[in-house]
């Protein structure tokens, strides 16, 4: 992961390296050799995930691609303010490093559970969350598309929440493997203990705007970018909210900075005006450049 930008760009290498000596440890060898069971763990996938997105973005600032805005999905959010440059990235990697740990401390293992549901009815939702409770948590965690919304809480009633959105008319309802139930209010703790570190570290001003999770708002102040961030945790992401503002601001090019194209794959059921495509390897170049001309 990030190896093939690492080996064809100074600037990508340089960012590796700024990682390893912020964190202690070689975050770099681990993305790029693994083992995969230790890259997976939250407290360090979050790290590794960040330094590939900074990595790849620090190639196509060289390269003279300025965005108009940024957003970045979940502690995606830590990316897109460090290129926004709100946020030193040395500082960030060292926050989602916490924040992972954190997050993964929260809930016991096998407490909490996550769920694709894939193409609900958007009206049964709330029905089908309220149903499936029984005095548990279950919410929305990820707002992904009109087609993709996750969902997380305690295991049983998302398991409950399963059943009853296949009932409903979800095309697929499917548990996902995750490590903690992301962005539901059984992360609070997290976001508790992850607020003296956010409050210790300089958020500046945004020279590019960003549009936030926990609102789907455009922010400018580093004062609302600490504010996201520690919302973010235990809210929903609103990011099919959060792209249809972009469209509607004239945004009709989107690059994806970092590992994976799971994003833009989202895009064309959000609307279709949005043209995506990814970076997240040197061979990726070419696609990028020629969707910028």
């Amino acid at each position: 992961m990030g190896k093939s930008l690492a080996d064809a760009y100074p600037e990508a290498a340089r960012v590796f390296e700024e990682a390893d000596t912020a964190l202690g440890f070689s975050i770099s060898r681990l993305c790029f050799e693994g083992p995969d069971d230790q890259l997976t763990l939250t407290a360090n996938a979050q790290p590794a995930l960040l330094t590939v997105s900074i990595a790849a973005y620090s190639v196509l600032a060289a390269k003279g691609l300025k965005p108009d805005y940024v957003a970045g999905h979940s502690f995606g959010e830590y990316s897109a303010l460090v290129a926004a440059g709100s946020l030193d990235f040395a500082d960030a990697v060292c926050l989602v490093r916490k924040r992972g740990e954190y997050m993964q401390e929260a809930v016991p293992a096998g407490v909490g559970a996550m769920a694709a549901l894939l193409k609900l009815p958007a009206e049964k939702l709330d029905a089908v969350l309220a149903e499936a409770a029984q005095g548990e948590v279950v919410s929305a965690a990820n707002l992904n598309s009109p087609d993709q919304v996750v969902i997380a809480g305690h295991a049983g009633a998302v398991n409950r929440a399963v059943d009853l959105a296949k009932a409903a008319g979800a095309r697929r309802a499917i548990l996902l493997t995750v490590s903690a139930p992301f962005h539901c209010s059984l992360l609070a703790p997290a976001g508790d203990r992850l607020k003296p570190h956010l409050d210790a570290t300089e958020f500046r001003d945004l020279a590019i705007p960003l549009v936030n999770n926990w609102q789907a708002r455009e922010i400018r102040t580093g004062a609302d970018a600490r504010e996201g961030l520690f919302h973010q945790i235990p809210n929903p992401v609103r990011w099919s909210d959060s792209m249809r503002l972009l469209a509607s601001k004239g945004v009709t090019r989107v690059v994806e900075v970092g590992a994976g194209a799971v994003l833009t794959g989202l895009l064309k059921n959000i609307d279709p005006a949005l043209i995506g495509t990814k970076f997240g390897e040197a061979s990726d170049w070419e696609k990028v450049s020629a969707a910028s001309v």
